[in-house]
């Protein structure tokens, strides 16, 4: 079965520490095994943006559960604009280099008054 791109927006919480945990399934539902994959992650101001790129960690943190965390540290996310919308995706990349995007969708930046 083919592996499906899921939509999944996302909050941040300005200067706080982020993680999120996402399951890639196929086009059954089933969980996608993904030993021999990698994965990478961008956030970004829109899909045109060449510039503002920000890379999470990613991390395959169960290969056969399908199971991706993504993070971003307090001192990253204190430097993400509040009144900007951002978007970001999920790529795998198999063993063979056959990419394929796995999460995408629209991240909010809640403001934080403290930091």
């Amino acid at each position: 079965m083919a592996i499906i791109n899921q939509i999944k927006n996302i909050k941040i919480k300005q200067g706080s520490s982020f993680n999120d945990t996402f399951i890639v399934k196929d086009s059954s539902g089933d969980v996608q095994d993904l030993t021999s994959y990698t994965v990478e992650a961008k956030l970004a101001r829109g899909y045109a943006s060449t510039h503002t790129r920000t890379d999470f960690t990613a991390v395959i943190t169960s290969a056969a559960a399908g199971t991706i965390t993504l993070s971003l540290s307090d001192q990253v996310t204190d430097n993400l604009d509040p009144h900007t919308r951002y978007v970001y995706d999920i790529v795998i990349t198999y063993t063979d280099s056959t990419v394929t995007r796995v999460f995408e969708g629209i991240a909010t930046v809640d403001p934080g008054v403290t930091i």
